[in-house]
């Protein structure tokens, strides 16, 4: 049980919700296979895949949420629709208007759903109810708003809150690149991209490649901001740090995997726990780390899970370090 990626949101800290009163608010809601026209269908599921929707190791909870999509491509549809539709014209004598094209790519959509092919994915968020952060393992904002969605219309109360810095992570970024030196307990390892903010949001990204250099230094005095850089923290933990305050490609270091040698590798509920209680052991230090290394923490807006993405990233209204100008290339 090991993150990949981080959404971060902050609860009230203490949160007051127990492990046992969160799991009641969950199974109102428990996952369903799709039924035979729904195209989506979504719910809790068990972590472990026992019968138990929170499972809490040492204080800490972490849920999952079970998605299946039927798999029906509208060409699929488009292909049968128009089959259809010259067979009808052949029969009537002349061609289907508009709206009864549509009605006919309805009926088919209809009679297609049952025997189409479904989907499942899971995602996964950890709950820190003392230190008052909700994770979401989630590669983007977006996705991170299934999770966001689901838990609104599930409990009774998310006091959910925006994470703020008093730095920007871009701000941030760029005086670590410019100065040559990350901030107290993180070292600058050799992933970067560079973005203008014209019009053109040109790039030029950096991968494997030393970052100490007059190339990257030029390319910060042009006017080019930090978007991403990869960062180590305390030699246990890489993950790469973007603008939108997001960790991303984390990897837990042998020096931290190594610890689970003492779990019974026999007993997957016993490893399940060694895992995610050191993963949520060094994120109880990283995420703090990282606060700390961009200023600090701000007051938080509440969360509104249909305008995450328009609130997050939050670039701040200080002065960034270099002003912008242009430049090519592609993220990654």
């Amino acid at each position: 049980m090991w993150f990949k990626n981080l959404q971060i949101y902050r609860l009230p800290a203490p949160w007051d919700m127990s492990a046992e009163r969160l799991e009641e608010q969950l199974a109102k809601k428990p996952f369903h296979p799709c039924g035979s026209q729904d195209m989506e269908s979504r719910g809790w599921l068990s972590p472990l895949g026992n019968e138990v929707l929170v499972h809490a190791v040492g204080g800490q909870f972490l849920i999952c949420l079970g998605f299946e999509h039927r798999l029906l491509p509208s060409a699929v549809v488009k292909q049968e629709a128009d089959e259809r539709a010259e067979e009808l014209a052949e029969q009537q004598g002349y061609k289907l208007g508009r709206k009864q094209m549509k009605e006919l790519r309805e009926q088919i959509t209809q009679e297609l759903l049952p025997r189409a092919f479904t989907r499942r994915r899971r995602m996964f968020a950890w709950i820190d109810p003392v230190n008052g952060w909700l994770v979401v393992d989630a590669g983007s904002q977006s996705k991170a708003e299934d999770m966001l969605e689901q838990l609104r219309h599930t409990l009774d109360s998310l006091p959910l809150t925006l994470l703020r810095t008093e730095q920007s992570p871009t701000t941030a970024m760029a005086g670590w690149l410019a100065g040559g030196e990350a901030p107290e307990g993180f070292t600058i390892d050799q992933d970067c991209e560079l973005r203008s903010v014209a019009e053109d949001k040109a790039a030029v990204r950096y991968a494997r490649h030393p970052l100490e250099g007059d190339d990257v230094k030029a390319h910060l005095e042009a006017g080019k901001l930090p978007t991403r850089l990869a960062l180590t923290f305390d030699d246990r933990i890489s993950f790469v740090l973007t603008e939108k305050l997001e960790i991303k490609r984390l990897d837990f270091l042998d020096v931290v995997r190594d610890q689970v040698g003492d779990a019974d590798k026999d007993d997957a509920e016993a490893l399940f726990n060694a895992e995610f209680a050191l993963m949520t052991g060094e994120l109880a230090h990283l995420l703090p780390a990282v606060v700390r290394a961009l200023g600090g923490e701000l007051a938080s807006a509440p969360v509104d899970t249909g305008s995450v993405t328009a609130e997050l990233p939050r670039l701040q209204s200080e002065k960034p370090v270099v002003q912008p100008v242009a430049a090519d290339d592609p993220p990654f």
